[in-house]
């Protein structure tokens, strides 16, 4: 018997996005509806090993979204689709790119704007849990001759969705730390390849970030050992 189906939505901008396909009319193309990113080895590898636990995996990442964009869609991406289960990753674009007009959001006002989107999701879904993932960047790509400025912003961000992870009683998934370790072993372009987005190995770290932080509230374990025993 089919048990009941646990609805994991992943949210944020390109990163999530993964090229994913967001049209009415392709919604038959099963093969790309959740784009390529980490979401899309999450989905593999959870759903893999637990295929009795029924999760259903969606994808509503959108590519240059910044946190003022992600809040606008919470009434058509979010609200509607009643996740079980909520993960945010978003940030980056409020650094001082191209889509910012070459200036970073302000740290208070991205932390404004955040909260206002967890008081509407703690509102309307009260029983989803929620996973807040830290943005991060790599000291390589088309942000290297501005790094600081980049590392600087983005740094502040993620100190914020930390604090709102404790305050929401939220999961949160560290990755700045954890993509700097790893820059040590490899050059940062083998885990992003401009600076922002992450190459396919990037995309694994990430992933495992995420299962390591996130496991519990999906009362999943040892994912490992079940892919290499199935």
């Amino acid at each position: 018997m089919e048990t009941k189906e646990t609805v994991i939505l992943f949210t944020g901008d390109s990163i999530t996005d993964g090229n994913r396909l967001k049209k009415k009319s392709q919604e038959w193309d099963l093969n790309h509806q959740i784009g390529h990113s980490y979401a899309y080895v999450l989905n593999a590898l959870i759903g893999m090993a637990y295929p009795e636990r029924n999760f259903k995996f969606k994808n509503r990442g959108v590519s240059g979204n910044r946190v003022i964009d992600l809040y606008s869609r919470i009434e058509t991406d979010l609200l509607p689709i009643k996740p079980d289960i909520l993960s945010i990753l978003v940030g980056v674009n409020d650094g001082p790119g191209e889509k910012n007009n070459y200036e970073a959001t302000k740290k208070e006002k991205y932390e404004r704007v955040y909260r206002q989107l967890l008081d509407e999701v703690k509102e309307n879904l009260p029983e989803c849990k929620i996973i807040l993932v830290e943005p991060f960047v790599c000291r390589c790509g088309s942000i290297l001759d501005e790094f600081d400025k980049w590392e600087s912003s983005v740094k502040g961000y993620g100190e914020t969705v930390r604090r709102l992870s404790e305050d929401y009683g939220a999961v949160f998934v560290p990755l700045q730390e954890e993509f700097d370790k790893m820059c040590q072993v490899r050059e940062a372009s083998y885990w992003c390849w401009d600076g922002v987005h992450p190459t396919e190995n990037g995309h694994g770290l990430i992933a495992k970030q995420w299962l390591k932080a996130a496991s519990p509230v999906l009362n999943i374990s040892g994912i490992g050992r079940k892919c290499m025993t199935f």
